[in-house]
């Protein structure tokens, strides 16, 4: 997608959106439409969510790109000489009603989808597609875009505009701009294509996420906390089925289910349910829709004159070729399986005292693994989430927001700003210090029909200067089981860790500082690594000390027990870095290969197999249903990219546990705000990074973090 054409996209809910189209239609009385209306009411406009309704998405998402084509259009025809003032900034302003359509169209997709807006999806992909390809295939646009960046690479522009036309003219020749007109029309036709695949795959998931629900007697309980059989009830009674238990096909569902039930066969059949998704044989089945999509990937950047996709989608990444990302993979990769052996070994011999008479397959591995915490670290999940309270992990969040950014959230009053679900809360961000309005943080936390699984963070309006400096829109979403009423919501650690994790994701929107709108986009690479390092903070003696506490006494977690915690912090990073590593590997695979030679049942099973993949692993993300690769472009031959963060992680980490206030050392604290927050894409990664640490990251200290053997030879 061209950053410069869609201000604010959803940093993960939207990654399915490709683009924009044009119907030829030309819908009635669209003006009226809710969807495409200035926002009004308290900070300088919010979404009337309260006003969604999916009979308006067409009209508004048509009638949003007829007006932003036309903007474009008179921006291309402009008769006068093509300058950063007269060509960038009209572009960087123009779209704000299509923006607006698609805050309420990603919401439709992500959050309370249904058949009836599948429909619409479905439809408008490929138009969607088509309007894109308008843009960036615009000849006249680009000659003036081309001529600004020919010009400023003898006299360049000042830094924020030099960075602003550099990404417009990379992404635009990215996109086929520079062809013939065959060569555009056939890279048009392609994209089309594609657009309807990626709604196709990812409805395919969902559907099978919907429609494999396991419901259990009371007998099948064995096991299971009191906490997920409770939740479990619920959901089965939101089914109609009252009386019985749910175990849905998502993850969270899934991984307490695997992790405590006693019910061996059960739990084989919950694996099965949820790695087979899109993987049936059926009419949701993925491998025919990911043959054709990745053949159409290929045929794409081949008319670019590239050899493969990755290597075309990786040139502006912090990797800059597919050879570097492998390599880090592969310097991780044997100190994984060898941790895994470790892991296999430790739980076999659980199992063998306990009778079991087993070989530890993939559905056992969670249930062993927790039984090994309990041996070798005297650990207990189960005792953990007693003190993982959502409302008291959300004040912890705002506590080192507070400490690292000067930020303050209070709940906004119910009813004053407009939310598409009872569950969505709303707060108010200020400066601490000097009260000016940040913007508004919405959380959205649980698990529900129509409501894709995974968890993500999302603008419905970016902070640039050129827009006017308003208020940023940022938004967290989860998966959370809801709990029956008057009962707490207690989460995994993993859980949190998430939880804070996708809170960077929102801290890096509201504090960005950048004067254009292009400059709010990100390096895929690199734009995990902000959220993964916010990860740490949970592990704060003031984080625990304050805001781990007992759901019913109150009381702060035990100190013995947070050592446990600690201790057992690189525990089970065998499975954790082998799922992990094994899906992004899969996706590199996937794209540096012929497609024509590729039936993706058979290729992941043969590459696996290559690679020595363990028998009692899976794929994080099995092919069939891996949506940050073939839901959208989003991470296509960009999963790696979690990796690549986490090295910089780790090393900033190290960076902070070295300082004299440790974590919450102000000066850098000053720094990371100011070199890895604020700037967003305005400046280069690596540049920026460097500024922020005084040196380029290093792999030693990631393998350090996971208690892996450090290579000798350990640059990044």
């Amino acid at each position: 997608m061209n950053p410069h054409l869609k201000k604010g996209l959803c940093f993960i809910a939207m990654v399915s959106i490709l683009g924009y189209a044009q119907s030829q239609k030309k819908p009635q009385n669209t003006m009226n439409n809710p969807l495409l209306t200035d926002w009004t009411g308290p900070y300088s406009g919010v979404p009337a969510f309260d006003k969604m309704n999916v009979k308006d998405v067409k009209p508004a998402i048509r009638k949003g790109m007829e007006m932003h084509l036309a903007e474009i259009d008179k921006i291309a025809e402009n008769p006068a000489e093509p300058t950063f003032e007269n060509t960038i900034v009209p572009m960087e302003k123009a779209g704000s009603e299509l923006d607006r359509a698609f805050t309420y169209y990603g919401i439709f997709s992500s959050n309370v989808s249904s058949p009836e807006f599948r429909e619409v999806q479905k439809e408008l992909s490929p138009e969607i597609s088509e309007f894109s390809s308008k843009i960036s295939q615009n000849e006249k646009l680009f000659k003036r875009i081309k001529t600004i960046y020919e010009k400023s690479r003898n006299n360049p522009l000042e830094p924020s505009e030099q960075r602003v036309i550099e990404l417009i003219y990379e992404d635009f020749a990215m996109q086929g701009a520079d062809l013939d007109e065959k060569a555009k029309e056939r890279y048009a036709e392609i994209n089309k294509e594609l657009s309807g695949l990626y709604t196709q795959f990812s409805n395919n998931v969902l559907a099978d996420e919907e429609n494999y629900v396991l419901y259990l007697e009371k007998d099948q309980l064995g096991g299971l906390p009191d906490s997920y059989i409770k939740s479990a009830a619920q959901a089965a009674a939101q089914r109609g089925k009252e009386g019985l238990y749910a175990v849905t096909n998502t993850r969270s569902s899934m991984d307490p289910f695997l992790t405590y039930s006693t019910e061996r066969s059960l739990r084989e059949k919950v694996w099965k349910s949820y790695y087979s998704r899109g993987d049936n044989a059926d009419e949701y089945d993925n491998n025919e829709i990911v043959k054709q999509i990745l053949k159409l990937r290929d045929e794409r950047v081949k008319l670019l004159g590239y050899d493969n996709y990755a290597q075309w989608r990786l040139q502006n990444r912090m990797a800059k070729n597919p050879e570097n990302a492998m390599n880090l993979m592969m310097k991780v990769w044997p100190a994984a399986l060898a941790r895994v052996e470790e892991e296999v070994a430790d739980m076999q011999k659980i199992a063998n005292s306990e009778g079991a008479n087993i070989d530890i397959k993939p559905w056992d591995y969670r249930f062993f693994a927790e039984k090994v915490r309990k041996e070798k670290y005297d650990l207990n999940s189960e005792e953990v989430k007693q003190y993982l309270e959502l409302g008291n992990l959300t004040e912890a969040l705002f506590f080192t927001a507070g400490e690292l950014f000067n930020f303050n959230f209070k709940l906004v009053k119910e009813g004053s700003v407009p939310v598409f679900h009872e569950d969505v809360k709303v707060w108010e961000v200020t400066d601490k210090d000097t009260g000016n309005l940040i913007g508004l943080w919405y959380l959205d936390p649980f698990a529900r029909q129509g409501k894709r699984s995974g968890a993500w963070a999302t603008t419905y309006r970016s902070y640039s200067e050129l827009m006017g400096k308003k208020p940023v829109l940022a938004s967290n979403n989860s998966n959370f089981i809801k709990p029956a009423p008057g009962e707490p919501v207690l989460i995994s650690w993993d859980d949190a860790e998430t939880f804070f994790h996708e809170f960077g994701h929102a801290l890096h929107f509201l504090s960005a500082d950048i004067k254009y709108p292009t400059l709010n986009g990100g390096v895929r690479d690199y734009t995990e690594f902000q959220s993964q390092l916010l990860e740490r903070w949970l592990y704060t003696d003031k984080v625990i000390n304050q805001f781990l506490r007992h759901h019913k006494t109150n009381e702060v977690i035990p100190q013995a027990l947070v050592q446990k915690i600690k201790k057992a912090s690189t525990f089970n990073q065998g499975f954790a870095t082998t799922e992990f590593l094994a899906s992004a590997i899969m996706d590199m695979k996937y794209h540096t290969t012929n497609p024509d030679k590729i039936d993706p049942d058979t290729f992941e099973r043969e590459t696996l197999n290559e690679l020595n993949m363990p028998e009692e692993i899976v794929m994080r993300h099995r092919t069939p249903h891996f949506g940050h690769v073939f839901s959208s472009e989003g991470y296509a031959t960009g999963y790696y990219g979690y990796l690549w963060a986490d090295v910089l992680t780790a090393d900033a980490a190290e960076a902070f546990a070295e300082s004299e206030g440790g974590f919450y050392d102000k000066e850098l604290a000053q720094k990371l705000v100011k070199y890895l927050f604020a700037p967003r894409n305005a400046i280069d990664p690596a540049e920026a990074y460097r500024k922020f640490r005084g040196r380029d990251a290093k792999i030693d200290a990631l393998m350090r973090d996971r208690g892996f053997p450090v290579p000798a030879e350990s640059n990044q």
